[in-house]
């Protein structure tokens, strides 16, 4: 069982690492979403045994996120300004074909409540309009060291943290995408290489960030779960209309590079990488059934 959670925690943690999918998403593909959701909540559970059973499986769980997302850090850093369109497609491909296997999971919420699609137009409007009330440009070449913090961005990080982990808890836009939208998503992945390489001059940043994860988990995910058990079939489409409005920030994403490049567009965009990321989809879609307790 360590295992199977171990690698359900990895494959997370590379879909929370890059923008399109969250790896609630991914939960949701591989099948274990529910049980993912009822163990955060019950962390802070008056049942000892409860506690310690929802504990011990998202301890599991939270090696492989760890081992994942540093070796994702290391990874997507290198290649992220040089490779941004064929990453940027690759995103693309991960968001556009985990779409129909939400619906399909969810057919019993969707069928016969059609009227709830007004819940997908507002989650695509909520996407964009964010993207664009918060440009990109915000987060172009920000120094996160320590020596550069102003109490204004300090509160900024720490908002922006509480926001991307409540998205990557959901099944549906990406926390780094949020990332992505408000500027921070190259600078925060910087800071994480710079101290994996020792140096900590962007250690309290990190550590602001993740009281904001921290704040963010523990504000919103009773009312996650509880929108989901009451509400599930508003809170589907709405999820599928963040999906669909984070191709937004994504064709944007090159744009907050530390040395902006133009949005992609079908001339940039690499029908290679975009294959790629849908046959990664697919592929996790089956091994669900090859992981399934």
């Amino acid at each position: 069982m360590f295992i199977i959670n171990f690698i359900r925690g990895f494959i997370m943690s590379l879909a929370d690492s890059v923008p399109g999918v969250s790896g609630g998403t991914i939960a949701f593909i591989l099948g274990f979403y529910d049980k993912f959701i009822n163990s955060l909540n019950l962390i802070v559970s008056k049942n000892k045994e409860e506690r310690n059973e929802a504990l011990f499986f998202l301890i599991k769980l939270g090696i492989g996120w760890i081992t994942g997302f540093i070796l994702s850090v290391l990874f997507l850093s290198s290649i992220f300004d040089s490779h941004i369109y064929m990453i940027s497609s690759l995103f693309t491909g991960f968001i556009l074909f985990s779409i129909p296997l939400i619906i399909k999971e969810e057919r019993e919420s969707l069928a016969g409540k059609y009227k709830n699609i007004i819940f997908t137009l507002l989650g695509a409007l909520l996407v964009i309009g964010i993207s664009y009330m918060n440009p990109s440009s915000n987060g172009n070449g920000l120094n996160l060291a320590i020596g550069s913090l102003s109490i204004k961005l300090v509160i900024y990080i720490f908002i922006v943290g509480a926001v991307a982990i409540s998205a990557m808890v959901l099944p549906g836009i990406s926390g780094s995408t949020l990332l992505l939208i408000f500027g921070l998503y190259a600078p925060i992945i910087s800071s994480i290489k710079e101290v994996l390489s020792f140096n900590f001059s962007y250690l309290p940043v990190l550590i602001v960030f993740g009281l904001g994860v921290i704040f963010g988990i523990v504000a919103t995910i009773r009312t996650i779960r509880k929108l989901l058990k009451n509400s599930r079939s508003k809170m589907i489409y709405f999820i599928l209309g963040l999906m669909i409005g984070s191709f937004y920030p994504v064709f944007m994403g090159a744009t907050t590079l530390k040395v902006p490049q133009p949005a992609m567009t079908l001339s940039t965009f690499n029908w290679i990488f975009f294959i790629i990321g849908g046959a990664i989809i697919l592929g996790l879609e089956k091994l669900k059934n090859v992981i399934s307790e």
